[in-house]
């Protein structure tokens, strides 16, 4: 994994806007609907090799593919793995923090991730077509791009072990590491194919208040240390530095005053057998977490990926700003430590259009501005 030894690099945590007739294929394959296959893997295809473009045009050094055929940053692994069905979700998912304030509504959910999804037999790995599909599109669009590297997301166990319905195995630890198993196969090739691999783990901290809202700091620090246990039983065997892990408190416009502070989990997070840590830096509830550094010593050979862009609005930060975020931590933890990022995706589901897909490039070249403005101060 490529650190910052001359300037700040830039990345983002991997989903991106995709084009309006692509969701229009992922939302009839979704429902169930009739729909072309064959449109839909082309479009996949020219909408992933768009979508590298458009991330070395914004100037973003360490991309991906953008997510672009996956309904959603975690319910695609139903097309990957045994052992999960989909149903019709009953009511919408519930969260301690907008439980707080009943007059608060949240923004229309996504058609697409509005599915339920449900363990109803053993997880295994699939036949690997849908994944060797991805990384094939992805390896053709980075032919002559211009990009430091590439990583591909995939799911954590703990984040499945929060989002999907257990109804197979005898307690949620059995299938955590279940689930942990199967998705060893697909971490391995990930990494075999010659990408970096990013492990999306929003339940280490938004876990606390989309899960267990009632449990003491302690009791959640044990429910993760034992996720981060699964996690890195899956890892077994990657070399640590070819591994990436996004935390992030819920990629959502809401209150957030119920998150669990980076501080009271951050000695668990350090656990994971990983070259990067990947946390949330400009959301207004944690734009103040680079302080946690002033008494917390990163790892050695430990790399901070820091969000330095906010997901949830479409104000585009000035680059001054970027740059100010990044020295905050670049002057805690040494600069060649530090690379800059997106909090979360822009395109957690595929039809979530909570940032405008125009400004969403504009606020990635306003990181790419700002990370260049740190670097002059910072290697000046």
């Amino acid at each position: 994994m490529k650190r910052s030894t001359d300037r700040i690099l830039t990345t983002h945590t991997g989903s991106l806007a995709r084009p309006a007739d692509l969701i229009d294929l992922l939302r009839a394959k979704e429902a169930g609907e009739s729909y072309d296959a064959a449109a839909l893997a082309e479009r996949v295809r020219s909408s992933v090799a768009e979508v590298v473009q458009k991330q070395t045009d914004a100037g973003v050094d360490v991309v991906s593919d953008g997510e672009e055929s996956k309904p959603g940053f975690a319910n695609y692994i139903k097309d990957h793995l045994t052992g999960f069905v989909t149903r019709e979700r009953t009511q919408s998912r519930s969260f301690a923090d907008q439980a707080d304030f009943p007059d608060f509504k949240p923004l229309e959910a996504s058609t697409i991730g509005s599915w339920r999804l449900v363990c109803n037999g053993p997880v295994a790995p699939g036949d690997g077509a849908a994944l060797q599909a991805d990384l094939a599109n992805f390896r053709a669009a980075l032919e002559g791009a211009p990009v430091t590297e590439a990583f591909v997301p995939a799911i954590s166990p703990g984040t499945l072990s929060q989002n999907v319905t257990n109804e197979h195995y005898d307690s949620d630890d059995a299938f955590l590491f279940a689930v942990a198993d199967a998705m060893a196969h697909e971490y391995k090739a990930i990494v075999d194919a010659g990408f970096l691999l990013q492990i999306d783990s929003p339940d280490l901290a938004m876990g606390k208040n989309a899960q267990f809202p009632d449990a003491s700091v302690d009791e959640f620090r044990a429910v993760i240390d034992r996720r981060i246990e699964a996690l890195n039983h899956a890892l077994a065997g990657i070399p640590a530095d070819r591994v990436r892990h996004h935390i992030c408190w819920g990629n959502y416009e809401g209150p957030h005053h119920r998150d669990i502070e980076l501080r009271d989990i951050v000695d668990v997070l350090f656990k994971a057998n990983v070259g990067a840590m990947y946390i949330e830096g400009a959301s207004p509830r944690h734009g103040h977490d680079w302080k946690v550094f002033e008494d917390v010593k990163l790892p050695k050979d430990l790399t901070l990926i820091v969000g330095v862009i906010d997901t949830k609005t479409n104000i585009i930060e000035h680059p001054g700003l970027v740059a100010d975020r990044i020295v905050n931590y670049a002057n805690l933890i040494g600069r060649e430590n530090v690379i800059a990022g997106t909090d979360c995706g822009f395109g957690t589901a595929a039809d979530r259009t909570r940032v405008a897909p125009s400004i969403s490039w504009a606020k990635l070249k306003a990181m790419s501005d700002g990370a260049a403005l740190a670097s002059q101060e910072l290697w000046r």
